[in-house]
């Protein structure tokens, strides 16, 4: 009996060991897997406020232009006979630019032509009179007013006839010679400056300006030292900015270059461009010796609405919104972190100022993507 009692005694033992450890392996795997589940603790960047210059902008998009271009037009219809200039010539005021061959309208040189034969006409027949007259008046049968009368007819007609031959010439050459040199044809610089554009050739026709008609331009002529900045402003920036600011100009083609300027006009009205209501902006564009600016070239015009030096501020990346009010995670030990509501200023769209909220020396604590959904 004895013997059985000990092995049942062993077997009892072996059965306590084999549950406890059962238990404990059960344990180490729950311990395991939690341990596991927790991860390595987060770990945030953060940034601390930097003290700098805030510049607040508004930038305006255009071109430069000069601030007076002249259109010179032809006067008359015809054939282009000369042209005397080249795009980039020096013209002053006055200067012979190109030279029109007048084609005659067919109807009216007719008509012309005719109007100096019946004039010839009358002016043989008032001629006859007088001289009749004249020898009637000689023999005392016809009274000095009647000898006037033929006199004043014959004059007249002499008149007319001189009408009449100049208006042929006027629609054969354009002009009269009984006034000079045919002004019409000879197409003259009406302002002193540089010639863009010639936009015809010799040979070419033209169409003269008229009421119903602006003609065909011969030579676009413009001054290129007096050069202004013509652009468009965003309606957000309109109302903040007025005539006499300065301006920052930077042309495409110049590079590292700036250019001062001065607001001169701001649009009253403004128009709708891509979605969004623009308004016409100038200003002018100081002039600098050793830089050659062209007409046309793209520029970018950067108005200062408001400036602060040296001020506290932070990168507008680490702000976080609960409606409009802007607020930043600042680290107050290892790995915690408190809510700081701000305070803030201007802002450059990099960096915004901070009045209140915090100081130099703050951990600011990036904000985290919102996860998706």
């Amino acid at each position: 009996m004895s013997g059985r009692k000990k092995q049942s005694r062993w077997r009892g033992v072996v059965a306590a060991a084999s549950v406890a450890l059962l238990v404990l392996a059960f344990l180490g795997t729950l311990v395991f897997l939690y341990l596991k589940s927790q991860g390595d603790a987060p770990v945030f960047k953060t940034e601390t406020p930097k003290v700098t210059d805030i510049v607040k902008k508004a930038v305006a998009t255009g071109s430069i232009v000069p601030r007076r271009e002249v259109q010179i037009k032809a006067r008359v219809s015809g054939i282009v006979k000369e042209l005397r200039v080249q795009p980039g010539d020096l013209v002053d005021k006055g200067m012979l630019i190109a030279e029109i061959k007048i084609v005659p309208n067919m109807a009216a040189l007719t008509q012309a032509e005719a109007a100096v034969h019946k004039a010839r006409i009358a002016v043989k027949h008032a001629e006859a009179e007088l001289h009749r007259a004249e020898r009637l008046s000689g023999g005392g049968l016809l009274s000095e007013r009647a000898l006037s009368e033929r006199k004043l007819d014959f004059n007249l007609r002499r008149a007319e006839l001189s009408a009449a031959h100049s208006q042929l010439q006027v629609v054969k050459e354009g002009a009269s010679r009984s006034r000079g040199e045919t002004a019409n044809t000879k197409i003259r610089s009406t302002v002193a400056g540089t010639v863009l554009e010639v936009p015809v050739e010799e040979g070419g026709s033209v169409i003269e300006s008229n009421n119903f008609n602006e003609g065909t331009t011969i030579a676009v002529v413009a001054d290129m030292g007096d050069m202004i900045f013509l652009g468009r402003i965003d309606e957000a920036d309109v109302d903040k900015v007025r005539t006499g600011m300065a301006v920052n100009i930077r042309i495409g083609a110049i590079d590292e270059r700036q250019f001062e300027g001065k607001l001169e006009t701001i649009a009253p009205k403004g128009q709708q461009i891509e979605g969004a209501i623009q308004f016409e902006i100038k200003a002018a564009l100081n002039p600098e010796k050793d830089v050659v600016i062209r007409a046309g070239y793209s520029a970018n015009a950067e108005i200062v609405l408001e400036e602060k030096s040296q001020v506290l501020a932070v990168s507008e990346s680490l702000l976080q919104f609960e409606g409009d009010q802007p607020y930043v995670d600042v680290e107050t030990a290892p790995g915690v972190y408190e809510r700081r509501d701000l305070t803030v200023g201007i802002s450059d769209g990099i960096n915004i100022e901070v009045k209140d909220g915090v100081t130099a020396e703050s951990k600011i604590r990036q904000p985290q993507p919102k996860p998706k959904g």
